[in-house]
């Protein structure tokens, strides 16, 4: 990951609906369920399944996507890495915001138990 204005920038005009069926495909791949991946997600952002549908249909931005979810407060406890970077380090609000979803649907993906995964 490179840490500059322009990539945290690409990042936050990425659309939630572009990403959401490979975070999809990349759970059910490895035998997890749209639920689970659905579980996950409120977890870490407050959202039901109604809204991510809507937030879908909106074609949201990450940017707005996270502007308008309730981060849970237990977010900070993920750490580890993503793509070679510690998600702890990531000086980027939003940035490491996204890594923290990619860090949870990865630890979805391979496996980890579900109480392990959502933290606190």
């Amino acid at each position: 990951m490179n840490n500059t204005l322009s990539h945290d920038q690409r990042i936050a005009k990425m659309t939630f609906a572009a990403v959401y069926p490979l975070l999809l495909a990349k759970v059910e791949k490895k035998g997890r369920t749209k639920e689970e991946l659905h579980q996950v997600i409120s977890w870490l952002t407050g959202f039901d399944d109604k809204q991510l549908e809507e937030l879908i249909k909106e074609k949201v931005t990450y940017e707005t996507f996270f502007q308008r979810a309730t981060l849970n407060p237990h977010a900070g406890l993920i750490t580890g890495v993503i793509c070679g970077y510690r998600v702890e380090e990531i000086q980027n609000p939003l940035t490491q915001q996204v890594r923290y979803l990619d860090k949870l649907v990865d630890e979805l993906a391979k496996g980890r138990k579900m109480e392990k995964i959502l933290r606190g």
